[in-house]
Formats: structure tokens, sequence, C-alpha cells
């Protein structure tokens, strides 16, 4: 570590450019594990909020909410600790000024699935919803009258709640009835029971069961992975993070092994002189785990430092246990690099790398 170091301090500049080069891989790394985190709790804020177990829906629906067609009776069929409907359907809401994509869910507010209201009050009546407090930050107030393009029904925000987004839009809670006359129009009382699908707790899905055969019962997670485009935007992010894992590990090798061939005849005094090559490949590993802490202590510093700074409209969320995670690997990558320039010193000839 002390030859590792010194040799840092005295070519300072050298070793900066490769700092910064670990330094700025490991910023895009965070960096996008941010985007991941923050798309996927886009598409999954609400569902996270269910706290629920499971989800029951028809079994031609393809685990599909909007495409589940099924009716209220279907409660009294389901075996589970506790259950809560859900109706669910895409609109836009416009308040007169801002035009925004919403996801509409009708629920029964003695149930479970009911959302704790930060600001405002709960729904008391038709036409009366909660909104997500994302819509705040898009122009929408308490008391805004909205108006869907799938109906006539003019609907009023009485309250907001956090944490509400599901498939990427706002939620609006209302009644199921709000819901049905949003939906079916006149046709809403002939249409009353039905429902996408049903909310199941329980302490796990083995637990939960239905004895009509029509009906799947879908764990949450799964549930959740099948929602439009998550797991491809998932799949895609995290190539991408892995990809860049690969060429930490190719840069720290190509600098360090050219470092290392521009040495040779030093190492080779060194190697004269009785020092072996355990000592000296120690020193080229302690070395490369310098450069790469630093590197990626300050990748990470600037990446949370950036976070600060982004607007709202930025879908970022840092988490931190993943970051740290991530961080590990970089370096642990670039250690491996360095495993070529550990050869090369190895196979040196003390009397070949001196001219003797």
């Amino acid at each position: 570590m002390f030859l590792a170091w010194n040799e840092i301090k005295k070519n300072k500049l050298r070793f900066s450019l490769i700092i910064g080069v670990l330094m700025l891989v490991s910023y895009l790394v965070f960096f996008l594990s941010g985007l991941a985190t923050g798309l996927a709790s886009l598409n999954r804020e609400s569902v996270d909020k269910w706290d629920a177990t499971a989800i029951i829906l028809s079994e031609e629906s393809d685990k599909s909410l909007p495409q589940s067609s099924i009716t209220t009776d279907e409660v009294d069929h389901i075996d589970g600790k506790e259950t809560a409907i859900l109706a669910q359907l895409n609109a836009i809401a416009t308040n007169g000024d801002t035009k925004q994509n919403i996801s509409l869910f009708g629920i029964d507010k003695e149930e479970r699935i009911m959302p704790k209201v930060t600001e405002g009050k709960e729904f008391s009546k038709e036409n009366e919803v909660i909104a997500s407090d994302a819509l705040k930050e898009e122009g929408f107030a308490i008391g805004d009258k909205l108006e869907l393009s799938s109906s006539d029904e003019k609907l009023t925000i009485v309250g907001f709640t956090n944490s509400a987004r599901f498939n990427g839009a706002p939620v609006l809670y209302s009644e199921l009835s709000t819901f049905q006359h949003v939906k079916f129009g006149e046709a809403a009382e002939a249409n009353g029971d039905k429902i996408n699908g049903i909310v199941v707790y329980g302490e796990n899905v083995s637990s939960i069961s239905t004895s009509n055969e029509d009906l799947e019962v879908i764990e949450i997670e799964t549930f959740i992975e099948n929602l439009p485009g998550y797991t491809e935007q998932a799949l895609t992010l995290n190539f991408m993070i892995y990809f860049l894992f690969g060429i930490s590990s190719v840069i720290v090798a190509i600098f360090l092994y050219v470092l290392t061939v521009q040495k040779i005849s030093m190492f080779g005094v060194m190697k004269a002189q009785g020092i072996s090559n355990g000592y000296l490949s120690r020193s080229v590993i302690a070395q490369t785990f310098l450069l790469a802490f630093i590197g990626v202590t300050v990748g990470f510093v600037l990446t949370l430092t950036t976070g600060t700074f982004l607007p709202s409209a930025v879908p970022v969320a840092f988490d931190i246990p993943t970051m740290i995670f991530y961080g590990v690997v970089l370096t642990v990558v670039a250690i491996l690099g360095a495993v070529f320039s550990v050869l090369t010193i190895v196979r040196i000839d003390p009397l070949k790398a001196i001219g003797g």
C-alpha cells in the first residue's frame, strides 16, 4: 500500500486521468440506477400502497387489470383474510388549464385499499375524488372541477394522497358508484356490479384461493412485472448498467497495462533486488483499489449532488443500498481489470528488463 500510494502522489496527473474515467463511469451507473428506480416507482407506487398479497383477475385478462372484467359477487367465492374491490380505467383529465393522463380507481372507502389523505378530506359523495399529489405539481388543486375525456361527468378534487401512480399515471380515487357513472354513463345502474379486480390480503399467496375457475389469483409482484413496459424498461436499464461494469473493467485494464509496460525496467530492477512477485502484485492491486475507491466515491457524491438540483419532472429516485452495492461491484471489476498487469509483472525477467 505504501508503494502504491507513493506512486500515485508522484504521478498525480497520470492517475488523475484514471480516477476521472472511473468517476464518470460510476456517475453514469449511479444515475442509471436512480433512473431505473424512479421509473419503476412511477409504475408501481399505487400498487405498493395497497400493501396486498395478491390480486384476482379474470383468467382471460392475461394478468392485465384494464383487460379484466368481473363482478362484485365474486368476493363471496374468494378464500382470503381480507378483500377489497377495485375498478380501473385510463383517461385524460383537465381542470380547464392543464391536461394530464390519469388512472381512475373505483373503490369502497370502508375497505383497506382506501388511501390515507395527506391534504384535504376523504370523498363522501358521488363525483368527489382523492388525487395523487403528483397532480399538484402539474397545477391541480383542491376544489378543481375535472373533465374526463371518456365521460360527461365532472369530478371534484377534495383531497390529495402521496405515492399514488399507476403505470406512470397519477391516480384518482373515487367511490365505485362514481366510477360506474364515469365509465358507463346512463348505463351505470345496469353495470353497477362490474369491476376489474379484487385485491386480496393474506399471509401468503398459497393461502388465497377462489372457487371460480374463470378467475386467476396473481401474486402482487407478478402483477407488477406484467404491467405494460415495466419489465422491458427495467431490463433495458439494468443491461446498460451491467454493460458499464464491463467497460469499467476494460478501461482500468488498459490504463494499468500501459503503465505497467512503461515500468518494466523498474520492476526488473526491483525483482533483481529480491522484491517478490507477490509484493509487486499486491502493490498493483492496492493501487487499483485506491484509484477505484476514490473514483467511485467522487461519482457517488456527484450523483447525489446532481439529484438535489433535478426538477421533479425527472423520474429519478436514488436507492442508497443499491448504489452502495453497485459501487462495490465497480471497485471489484476494476481490481479484476488489474489482473492483466499482475500477470505481466509475474512474467518479467529481471535480466532482460534491465538489458542484461
